[in-house]
This record gives C-alpha cells, structure tokens and sequence, in this order.
C-alpha cells in the first residue's frame, strides 16, 4: 500500500513537470509565436548588467541577472524588478576573463510574481578603454 502512494505522489510530481516543460518549450512556443531568425540555446548563466545612459556607464547602478537564453546576437536576461533600460553593457565571464558587450534592449516582458525577461540585441564587443570605470570589474 505505502508504494503505492509513493508512486501516485511520484506520478503527480511528474505530470505537473511536463506541463511545465510543454508550456515553456520553445519548439511549441514557435508554432504560437512564429519562427525565429536564429535558433535559441536555453543558458543559464550571470552576467554583470551596466546600464548605459548618454553614452556614460552608470556603474553605480549596475546588478547581477541571469540569462534565459542565447542566440548568436541576442540573450534573454531575467530581472527581479522592472527596469526601464534601453542600452546596457553586459560584462560575461567566461572562465577568468571578462568580457563587455554592447547591448540594446528589444522587449520586456513580465513572467509574474515580480519577475521580467528583458530582451537584449548584443552589438558589439567593448573595449575597456572605451568605458574605463568598468575596470572595477
């Protein structure tokens, strides 16, 4: 008797991850949204998020996010609040080296419970001469 529940809890906690998984597939979501330019690999990953105003970094307002997903020019960050930003320069490590990337917001949509996906269009890699106080970084 006590497998029995066991296994029904167990199934439970299995169907409810599978709809989870078939209501965030990006192949369904393709079919409802229409196809995209370049295929997405779901990453996560953190990255430094720097928002860029008149051309200056605001380093002191920078924070830390995870990506949701990665294409070739493009990365999905997920924010804790909303942000209004429309340019930003991503710092993304990538084993001891850190690399900034010029980046322009393309949407931001709301997932609930006070979380947001901000849709960002990577531009160009960056120098650190151009932006000199993102070496506290």
């Amino acid at each position: 008797m006590f497998l029995l529940q066991s296994r029904k809890k167990m199934l439970g906690v299995q169907n409810f991850v599978l709809k989870i998984v078939n209501n965030n597939c990006p192949e369904l979501k393709a079919l409802f949204d229409g196809p995209r330019r370049d295929k997405r690999v779901n990453l996560s990953l953190v990255v430094l998020v720097v928002p860029l105003e008149n051309g200056e970094v605001q380093v002191d307002n920078a924070f830390y996010a995870v990506t949701r997903d990665l294409s070739a020019c493009g990365v999905g960050i997920i924010l804790s609040q909303q942000r209004a930003l429309d340019q930003v320069v991503l710092g993304i490590r990538l084993g001891s080296e850190m690399t900034f990337v010029h980046a322009t917001a393309k949407h931001l949509n709301p997932m609930g419970y006070g979380f947001y996906q901000l849709g960002l269009e990577m531009t160009e890699i960056v120098s650190i001469d151009k932006y000199p106080a993102l070496k506290v970084f």
